[in-house]
C-alpha cells in the first residue's frame, strides 16, 4: 500500500479547478505519453491517450476521469483588503469558514489565504447562534492591509482559491485523508491502466484520459465525446459514501455498480455486462443509487447515444478539505476496470448496444 499512497498524495496535491487544469493535464500527459500510441487534446483542455487495435472493426472505447477539484474564484477585492468569491462546483457553506487555501495569481504566485468565520464572542446578543452563510458572503482574508497592498501582489479578480490540505494515512494504514479525491481518483485510474495494458494487445481502439470542467455542468465531455466519437464510455469518478449517514456508499466495500443517478439510468444489457464482469473477475462491488451525476450524464446523449456508464469507488465529505476513502477500494475499481476494457472486443460492444 506504501506505493500506492504515494501516487495518492502526489496526484491529490496537485492544484487545479475548472478552467485551471493545467497542472493536472501537464501530471497526465508526462504519465500516459510513454503508454499510448498518441495524445490528443481537444478544445477546451481535456486530453486523451489513444491506444489502437488491430483488430477488424475495433470498436472505440472511452475511459474518462475529469482533472478538476472544487474552488473558488475571486470575484471582488474590497477597500478592507479581504476578498470575496464565487463558487467553482459545488461547495457546502458549513464545510467553507476558518480553512486554509492557495490563492494563484495571474503570474502563478502562490499566496496563502484563509476563510473568515465569527467567533461567538459577536454572535451574543443575536441568542449566540449563527445563520448558515452564503459562499459570496464569505471573507477570504490573505492579511493585506487593504486593496491596494492586495493589488501589489498581483491578485485580481479571476484569480483562483484552492483548498490547502495535505494527503494523510488513518491510524489503521487502510484509508487516506485529503482533499480532491474527486476526482483525483480518475486521473490516477486511467493512469494505472494504461500502465497495465501497456504491453496488451486489445480488440478495441481505447481512448483514456480526462475532460476539464465536470463540476461545473460536465462541460468537458460534451466536446470530448463529440470530438472521439467512441461506442462505449466508461466515465472513472467518486461519489459521496453515505455509511455514516445510514445510507448507500460504504468505504471498504468495493467499487460502485452506480445504477441510477438524475442525469443517467445504465442500460439493462450495460449492467447485466458489469455484473457477469465483475462476478468472473472476482471483484468487490456494491450498489448505488446517486444523488449527483457524472461526465457519463453527459456522454451518453451525445452522437447518436453512447452506452455509458461510471466506474467508481466512494468516499466520505468530498468536496471539502479532507475526503476519507479506502485504498482497496481504488485496487478494487482498477481490477474492475482492466477486465472490462479487456472484454470489449466488436461482439460484445454489438451485445452491450443490443445489436
Amino acid at each position: 500500500m506504501t506505493d500506492l499512497f504515494s501516487k495518492i498524495k502526489e496526484v491529490t496535491e496537485l492544484d487545479g479547478i475548472a478552467g485551471y487544469e493545467h497542472n493536472v493535464r501537464n501530471y497526465l500527459r508526462g504519465k500516459i505519453t510513454p503508454l499510448v500510441d498518441e495524445v490528443q487534446t481537444d478544445g477546451l483542455g481535456g486530453i486523451f491517450g489513444i491506444k489502437h487495435s488491430q483488430a477488424k472493426e475495433a470498436p472505440h472505447v472511452m475511459v474518462a476521469a475529469h482533472m478538476d477539484e472544487v474552488g473558488f474564484m475571486i470575484s471582488e477585492i474590497k477597500p478592507d483588503g479581504t476578498l470575496r468569491v464565487v463558487g467553482i462546483g459545488g461547495w457546502n457553506p458549513l464545510v467553507v469558514s476558518s480553512q486554509r487555501f492557495t490563492l494563484y495569481t495571474r503570474t502563478g504566485t502562490a499566496i496563502p489565504v484563509i476563510s473568515g468565520s465569527v467567533p461567538p464572542h459577536f454572535l451574543r446578543g443575536n441568542n449566540g447562534g449563527a445563520s448558515l452563510p452564503k459562499v459570496e458572503d464569505i471573507v477570504f482574508d490573505g492579511g493585506f492591509a487593504d486593496k491596494a497592498e492586495a493589488e501589489s501582489f498581483g491578485v485580481r479578480p479571476g484569480d483562483i482559491i484552492v483548498p490547502k490540505s495535505e494527503a494523510i494515512l488513518t491510524a489503521n494504514q487502510k484509508n487516506v485523508i485529503s482533499k480532491a479525491w474527486d476526482n483525483r481518483y480518475g486521473i490516477l485510474m486511467v493512469a494505472e491502466l494504461l500502465q497495465s495494458l501497456q504491453n496488451e494487445q486489445l480488440g478495441n481502439t481505447l481512448i483514456a484520459g480526462a475532460n476539464v470542467q465536470e463540476e461545473v455542468g460536465l462541460r468537458g465531455a460534451h466536446v470530448s465525446t463529440t470530438k472521439f466519437d467512441p461506442e462505449i464510455f466508461l466515465a472513472v469518478d467518486c461519489s459521496p459514501a453515505g455509511d455514516v449517514y445510514g445510507n448507500q456508499g460504504h468505504i471498504g466495500d468495493g467499487t460502485l455498480i452506480r445504477f441510477y443517478d438524475p442525469g443517467h439510468i445504465m442500460l439493462k444489457d450495460m449492467r447485466d455486462f458489469l455484473l457477469t464482469t465483475a462476478e468472473e473477475a472476482g471483484v468487490k462491488y456494491q450498489y448505488y443509487a446517486a444523488k449527483g451525476g457524472t461526465d457519463a450524464g453527459a456522454a451518453h446523449l451525445k452522437n447518436g447515444g453512447v452506452p455509458s456508464t461510471t466506474i467508481g469507488v466512494c468516499a466520505r465529505y468530498i468536496h471539502s478539505h479532507q475526503t476519507l476513502y479506502a485504498m482497496d477500494d481504488f485496487l478494487q475499481a482498477q481490477a474492475f476496470l482492466q477486465a472490462i476494457v479487456k472484454k470489449l472486443d466488436r461482439s460484445t460492444v454489438d451485445l452491450i448496444k443490443g445489436y
